[in-house]
């Protein structure tokens, strides 16, 4: 049996029908938990990524989550190949092309702006299990990573109003949420880039510089939680069960977190993770076939919680060619003081 056959090949259905857009959210859900477990399914990133589908557009917030909330139980208590075959059924001939590009934008790497080379044989399964023939679902993929790098390409010339770039104080970011404000720390004018989506912020530049800051508002349900498993099990489980499986792992199968640390004295409370990522740099080089390799490189992540945010700030540092990385912890102490140092320049409001 092929490692995706019970999801894609179920002969059981739910007891209870879903609606044509239940379906189509159905369908990303079990994308999404395909290599991974449901536990690690975020459903306010799967809304941020939903909305950008037409068959969602008139969808508020509320009604978006409450939709995957549902599909999500329904999973957790049925198993995804039961989901997947209900879903698959409902689908109108006209829904089945959303359906698809709902998986596919759940598997866009959003930094690459394509899709991981780990993640194109579930992406084929999804296409059988749907039938959809090859022109079509190269069609659709086409369009999705489209909208992506019309949505970054928005962003960034929305960051350039909103930071300033072109304004008295070019050299200062302000987050969309009012949350916080920094100097930016690349230079702008020598080609760094400000790279925004919503809850996150990119910088970088080509000689490897990468820090971003990712932010997410507390909901009293989430402040709950925290209050109930304590901070330090909750920023733990947030980085290594849901963050780095989702937001590395799942575009660099081979990178591991190598290092972690709770650091208690650092705003009130913050926790610390490297994370190594074989051939996971931004920047390449291009041997005597052509061929373009990128670098090696370990990723600092420190996650705490200011005021009614949770953050999630990371440092990249690239080791270029024939250079060797140290010890584990002399390179966690040098990428942990980096984060610290650039939390520094943050300023919270």
């Amino acid at each position: 049996m092929g490692k995706y056959d019970k999801i894609f090949n179920s002969d059981k259905t739910l007891k209870e029908s879903l609606s044509s857009d239940e379906a189509v959210a159905a369908i990303a859900v079990v994308t999404a938990a395909a290599d991974s477990s449901l536990e690690e399914v975020d459903p306010d990133l799967l809304a941020d990524i939903l909305w950008g589908l037409e068959v969602f557009e008139e969808y508020s917030d509320d009604e978006l989550l409450e939709t995957l909330d549902k599909v999500i139980v329904l999973a957790e208590e049925n198993g995804l190949g039961v989901l997947f075959k209900t879903a698959n059924n409902v689908l109108t001939e006209d829904l089945l092309l959303d359906a698809y590009a709902a998986g596919v934008s759940v598997l866009v790497d959003e930094d690459e702006l394509r899709i991981p080379k780990g993640k194109t044989t579930l992406l084929k399964k999804l296409q059988e299990a749907l039938e959809i023939d090859d022109e079509e679902a190269k069609e659709i993929v086409d369009e999705v990573i489209a909208a992506f790098e019309e949505v970054e390409d928005e962003d960034f010339a929305e960051d350039e109003d909103e930071t300033g770039l072109e304004d008295s104080s070019p050299n200062l970011y302000e987050s969309p949420s009012g949350n916080f404000t920094l100097l930016i720390p690349v230079d702008v004018q020598q080609g760094g880039r400000v790279q925004t989506q919503e809850g996150l912020v990119n910088f970088s530049d080509d000689s490897g510089t990468l820090l971003r800051i990712d932010y997410y508002p507390l909901s009293s349900q989430k402040t709950e939680e925290i209050d109930s498993v304590g901070q330090e099990e909750y920023l733990r489980s947030l980085l290594l069960n849901k963050y780095v499986p989702q937001t590395i792992v799942a575009n660099l199968p081979d990178a591991q977190v190598k290092y972690t640390e709770y650091l208690e004295d650092a705003l009130e409370g913050a926790y610390f993770v490297l994370v190594d990522m074989p051939e996971g740099s931004k920047i390449s080089k291009t041997g005597n076939n052509g061929t373009a390799t990128k670098f090696n490189a370990y990723r600092g992540l420190l996650a705490f919680i200011y005021g009614d945010f949770l953050y999630v700030v990371s440092n990249q540092r690239s080791f270029l060619d024939g250079e060797k990385p140290g010890s584990v912890e002399e390179e966690a102490e040098g990428i942990k003081q980096n984060v610290l140092n650039f939390v520094d320049t943050i300023e919270f409001t």
